[in-house]
């Protein structure tokens, strides 16, 4: 195993080094500066606070619902109750929203998936609204129009 890694390091690492130096070598040589800086980040105000908030609500979100749809029967139904519940059936019912799959009286979807859906819904609304009001007090304040 130490061999590998010797080798690796030989075959990458010290290629990357020589190179890294020799562009260097090759800008100081001729005088090159470095680029510029870039130019400072913007304040973070309390909209855009929850602008990100929302933002990774909405994300979050439709990453649990998309978990949610995993179980529901798309192709073949019966194989939604056997990878849930190991009875080979169609489902009794079935919905997108709220995410549920019952096979014989068993709920397959995990409990936890329409709850988090619900909180994750009501943060995004709620941080929507108010990046909206805080940009629009701030830019007031300002007196931009």
């Amino acid at each position: 195993m130490a061999t590998l890694i010797g080798t690796m390091i030989l075959a990458i690492g010290l290629p990357a080094w020589a190179g890294i130096t020799y562009v260097g070598l090759v800008r100081a040589r001729r005088g090159d500066e470095l680029p510029p800086l870039p130019p400072p980040r913007r304040r973070r105000t309390p909209a855009r606070k929850a602008a990100w908030v929302a933002g990774l609500a909405y994300l979050a979100g439709g990453a649990v619902h998309l978990y949610g749809l995993s179980y529901m029967p798309f192709l073949q139904p019966e194989d939604a109750c056997w990878f849930g519940v190991g009875i080979m059936d169609s489902p009794d019912s079935s919905s997108a929203l709220p995410v549920s799959l019952v096979c014989h009286g068993i709920e397959v979807v995990p409990w936890w998936v329409n709850p988090g859906l619900l909180v994750l819904a009501v943060t995004a609304v709620t941080a929507t609204v108010t990046s909206a009001v805080l940009a629009w007090r701030g830019s007031a304040s300002r007196g931009v129009s």
